[in-house]
């Protein structure tokens, strides 16, 4: 069915019309209705390296009305640690001469195939696909829009590139300056101001033989940029020598990010033709433009509300539901210290009581000092005293007969943005109406 707003589905819930299929993203099912009319909706896709902006939007006459927003945050850091720290183990094990497993056909880079992606990139393909899936399936989506964005490295590494004007093409524009602005998070690298109009300046003037490379570009704010002039940075922060190490640093960071950008997209766009439905791309800095045009400001949900062609934006003053990639546990049997010896063991089995780590519960107390109602995921101990985690706290010691299972785990966590973006229909009113 078409998704509704928040009251007609508390009124379809108190009239025992509906149940609740998920809790997040909120889905009910209407138990006395067996057809009815729907119209088209629209699945809006941002990807990013640490973040997939996620939107869903009627298209009527070219204008797109906002009905979800959503964020997910990828866990690519985290999956990438983990192997590095396997691979540390399996190598100590090698030199000691120790029973380890053989590197197998495939686990080598001559024995990959073609497209192959490593998996730290690999989950984010995996965890945007599954989240897709999970929309349409609840939601009438007709079409698949997806910014297929390209960061040209070779221009971030080297802009003096020649031939066939190269380095002037569209890539020299766009991506640069949004990739400096990603990297010093919209503000003056000189004076931290926040929503004031951002220029690209030389670390190394050019006057002093400074190149158009990435490692040597900031950003900075008029009155800075005309402050520093031609001088060097080491000259114009001499009386600031840890904003100075801090811009050093900051400007030499790598180009992972893009480079994951680069590597995923095609690969998403392929698993996302396999959906049955029909999947249009669009460019970067055309999401950019109608982000600009329409006044939004800068989230991931709303960049992904403005991927394509549209001419007009109603209904973006929603809050947006924050999905985290967690994972479904680990095989690790123990905790190890520092230098890799077990310190504990952890259980061998998942599940007590039918409850598992990850679930989404209700406990209701009846006494003592943590009586009371709580909602949140639970941590599951064999003894059955259970930890739940809340919003803003943990509480311990909860046993599991006081507990009722609300959803299971399924590997992410979810919780709903409070803060809005600035809109005009929120201004005037309390917080608690907003």
């Amino acid at each position: 069915m078409m998704p509704t707003n928040p009251s007609r589905a508390r009124i379809l819930l108190h009239a025992k019309r509906a149940v609740v299929v998920r809790y997040h993203p909120f889905t009910i099912r209407i138990k006395d209705r067996t057809e009815g009319a729907v119209q088209p909706l629209v699945l809006l896709l941002d990807p990013g390296s640490k973040a997939t902006g996620i939107a869903i939007a009627r298209v009527a006459h070219d204008v797109r009305h906002a009905l979800w927003l959503g964020e997910l945050l990828h866990r690519g850091a985290l999956i990438r640690k983990k192997l590095q720290q396997r691979k540390a183990f399996r190598k100590s094990r090698r030199s000691r001469n120790l029973r380890y497993r053989a590197p197998g056909p495939g686990r080598t880079a001559g024995g990959r195939p073609r497209g192959w992606l490593a998996p730290s990139l690999k989950h984010r393909v995996d965890t945007t696909l599954s989240q897709a899936g999970r929309l349409c399936a609840i939601a009438p989506i007709s079409v698949i829009a997806q910014e297929l964005v390209r960061f040209d490295m070779q221009i971030m590494e080297s802009a003096e590139i020649s031939g066939m004007d190269y380095q002037k093409g569209t890539l020299a524009g766009y991506e640069v300056r949004e990739y400096l602005l990603e990297k010093f998070q919209r503000t003056c690298a000189y004076c931290d101001a926040k929503d004031v109009p951002l220029q690209i300046e030389h670390i190394d003037p050019k006057a002093n033989g400074g190149s158009d490379r990435i490692f040597n570009l900031a950003l900075a704010c008029e009155p800075c940029n005309r402050k520093k002039g031609s001088r060097s940075i080491q000259a114009f922060l001499a009386k600031d020598p840890e904003r100075l190490k801090r811009i050093l640093v900051q400007a030499r960071a790598p180009l992972r990010d893009a480079a994951a950008v680069n590597s995923t997209r095609w690969a998403l766009l392929r698993a996302l033709k396999c959906m049955d439905l029909p999947v249009v791309v669009a460019s970067g800095g055309r999401t950019k433009w109608n982000r600009t045009r329409f006044g939004l400001p800068k989230t991931h949900a709303l960049d992904a509300l403005c991927v394509g062609a549209v001419d007009g934006m109603t209904g973006w003053c929603l809050p947006t539901l924050v999905i985290k990639a967690t994972g479904r546990g680990s095989y690790q049997r123990t905790r190890v210290t520092g230098s890799g010896f077990p310190r504990s063991y952890l259980m061998r089995k998942k599940s007590v009581e039918g409850f598992r780590t990850g679930d989404l519960v209700r406990a209701s107390v009846p006494g003592g000092k943590k009586a009371g109602i709580h909602v949140g995921r639970v941590a599951v101990r064999e003894t059955g005293s259970f930890n739940i985690q809340e919003r803003a706290r943990v509480v311990q010691g909860i046993s599991y007969r006081h507990c009722q299972l609300l959803m299971r785990g399924d590997g992410y966590t979810y919780e709903l943005e409070r803060t809005l973006p600035a809109c005009p229909m929120w201004q005037g009113l309390p917080e608690s109406k907003r």
